[in-house]
C-alpha cells in the first residue's frame, strides 16, 4: 500500500538502546528494569500505577518536566522530578523521573489502529519533505498540523498541535515513526509516551 511505511521504518531505531547501567540510587535499588531505549531506562516502582524512568536526553527531560510542555490525554503524567543521578556515556545528566505506567500497544486495539494511522499519515508527509534532510519530520508534522480539516478527533489534532509546537519552540525533531514511541494507558487511551529526540 503506497505511503505505508515499511516495516524497517515503522520500527524507527529501535534496535539502538541506551548502553548505560542503571545508575545507583536509593529509588532505584533492587526495581526491575522493564524498558530502553536509545535516551531512557524504565523500571518499575512495583506499585502497578507508576515507574521510574531515568533519561539523558535533553529533549525528553525538557518533553516530561518543561512548564510549557505538551499535557493532556494523549501525553505522559509526571508525578515527580528526582533531579540528576548521575551522567550518561553520552555526556548529558541522568535525570530521575517517577511518571505514570504505560503499556506496550496490543494488537488489533483502537490504539494500535490510531497509531498505524499516524504513523502512516506522518510518513506520507515525510516522503514529501524528504528533501529537507534532518528538518523532514519536523516539516513533515509541521505540515500534518496544518491540513484542515485534520485527520483525527479532537484529542488527537490537539496532541499532534501540541506536539509541532514543543518541537519548534525547543528545537528537537519529532520521532513519531517507531511504534515503541506510542503506548497506551490501562483504558485504551494513546499516549505519545516518547515522541523526540535531539539531533
Amino acid at each position: 500500500m503506497a505511503g505505508v511505511p515499511p516495516p524497517s521504518i515503522a520500527l524507527g531505531r529501535q534496535s539502538i538502546l541506551l548502553p548505560d547501567p542503571v545508575p545507583a540510587h536509593p529509588l532505584l535499588d533492587g526495581k526491575p528494569e522493564i524498558g530502553r531505549g536509545e535516551y531512557s531506562i524504565v523500571l518499575d516502582k512495583g506499585d502497578d500505577e507508576r515507574v521510574y524512568k531515568v533519561v539523558s536526553s535533553p529533549a525528553d527531560y525538557f518533553l516530561y518536566t518543561a512548564d510549557d510542555r505538551p499535557r493532556g490525554k494523549h501525553f505522559p503524567i509526571t508525578y515527580v522530578d528526582h533531579g540528576i543521578i548521575g551522567r550518561a556515556q553520552s555526556g548529558y545528566p541522568f535525570h530521575l523521573l517517577e511518571m505514570e505506567k504505560l503499556y506496550p500497544l496490543s494488537e488489533s486495539c483502537e490504539a494500535a489502529d490510531l497509531a498505524t494511522r499516524i504513523i502512516e499519515l506522518y510518513w506520507s508527509a515525510c516522503q514529501q519533505w524528504g528533501q529537507l534532510g534532518i528538518n523532514m519530520g519536523r516539516i513533515a508534522l509541521h505540515h500534518i498540523t496544518g491540513t484542515k480539516p485534520l485527520a483525527f478527533n479532537d484529542s488527537v489534532n490537539s496532541a499532534l498541535q501540541a506536539l509541532s509546537d514543543f518541537v519548534e519552540e525547543y528545537h528537537v525533531l519529532p520521532d513519531i515513526l517507531n511504534t515503541n514511541n506510542l503506548m497506551m494507558r490501562k483504558d485504551g487511551t494513546l499516549v505519545f509516551s516518547d515522541p523526540v529526540f535531539i539531533a
